[in-house]
């Protein structure tokens, strides 16, 4: 379809940071369910079933050219910039949002979901787990924080656009999210590929990265596909709409039973915790020549280590000296009932990253 206005009955989404982990399965899923898909990211991804838009989100003057002639109904917002500081994310990220519904506001947008994370609860990376959090599993009635949090300045951000450009809205948070991507700065389930690949390479132990209590603690994870399905069912779904909403996969799991699971797909031997975190930021120190190797040997495509692997937020999630769980109560009362089986997510995502010659 062409930069015109919607008919009546098309629908049109918007995905913004179409080439992340939570972009690419909304664009998959979106495609797959017959919208008309527009992917707005810097650079083209070359995602099949959408028409991609260049544009750069700190820029108001790129994306009101970028957006003139487009017309979506639904927007699916998943970009975010790290920054040093909390204050400066708070600047990057809740001023690429207002940037985009500004640029929108001659379109027929009737829906925007935004997606954050746990970090609602927890606090942002520099204040992470460091005052008093509300019990697990986290609810979303609870208030925030008394931080300063990127998260909570989107979410203002979009509920003044929506009160002044009359379109509904949705707040989808994340508990660790795997899927598909690459280069992405968030990236649990090619980061543990990686790490294991090396290990079966190098024939040392696949060593558990995090702390005592991480080992043996309840948490759950986010399956990018059922982020997905969650993100569109609010979107399109009668009084659904303006809420928050915790996403998470259903199941709960201890790392000390998911860990020998993950190490017996790649063929290597298990290590859990002993007495202190092994950060892999220590333990994969110089690994790139052998990634590099890795990949010359088996055919890979992606041989630059650092667009596989993002071994700090792992060590982040994996070493936090707390449990993190999320309730998934409120949407199941309105009426999703989406789940997933973790350790089917992370191996479905392990093949699958098999299949496109990301890790051997």
């Amino acid at each position: 379809m062409h930069a015109t206005q919607s008919p009546e009955n098309q629908r049109t989404a918007l995905v913004v940071g179409a080439s992340g982990i939570a972009g690419s399965a909304l664009v998959a899923r979106l495609f797959g369910e017959d919208w008309n898909v527009l992917a707005l990211s810097r650079k083209d991804t070359g995602q099949s079933g959408a028409r991609h838009i260049s544009a750069d989100l700190t820029s108001a003057t790129s994306l009101e050219h970028a957006l003139a002639g487009e017309y979506p109904t639904h927007v699916f917002f998943t970009a975010w910039l790290r920054q040093d500081t909390e204050e400066q994310n708070i600047e990057v990220n809740a001023g690429m949002l207002r940037n985009l519904l500004a640029a929108l506001k001659h379109a027929p947008v009737q829906h925007v979901a935004l997606m954050t994370g746990l970090k609602h609860y927890l606090g942002p990376f520099e204040a992470y787990a460091s005052g008093e959090m509300p019990d697990t599993p986290f609810h979303e009635e609870e208030p925030r924080l008394n931080v300063k949090n990127f998260y909570y300045d989107q979410e203002d951000v979009l509920f003044e656009a929506a009160a002044n450009q009359g379109f509904t809205w949705s707040v989808h948070r994340a508990h660790t999210v795997i899927g598909h991507a690459v280069g992405n700065a968030m990236n649990m389930g090619l980061t543990l590929a990686a790490q294991a690949a090396i290990c079966r390479e190098l024939d040392i132990p696949f060593v558990f990265p995090g702390s005592e209590t991480q080992w043996n603690s309840l948490v759950d994870m986010t399956d990018s596909g059922l982020l997905a399905e969650q993100m569109i069912w609010a979107s399109t779904t009668p009084d659904a709409g303006n809420e928050a909403y915790n996403v998470v996969n259903g199941d709960v799991f201890r790392w000390r039973w998911m860990w020998p699971r993950l190490a017996a797909y790649f063929g290597v031997e298990a290590v859990g915790f002993d007495s202190q975190p092994r950060p892999l930021a220590e333990q994969m120190v110089g690994m790139e020549s052998i990634w590099a190797a890795i990949c010359e040997k088996h055919g890979l495509i992606e041989p630059d280590l650092s667009r596989i692997a993002s071994w700090w937020h792992t060590d982040g999630d994996l070493g936090r000296d707390i449990e993190v769980t999320a309730d998934m109560g409120k949407s199941r009362v309105a009426g999703f009932t989406g789940y997933r089986r973790t350790e089917d997510a992370f191996l479905a995502l392990f093949d699958r990253y098999r299949q496109d010659r990301l890790i051997p």
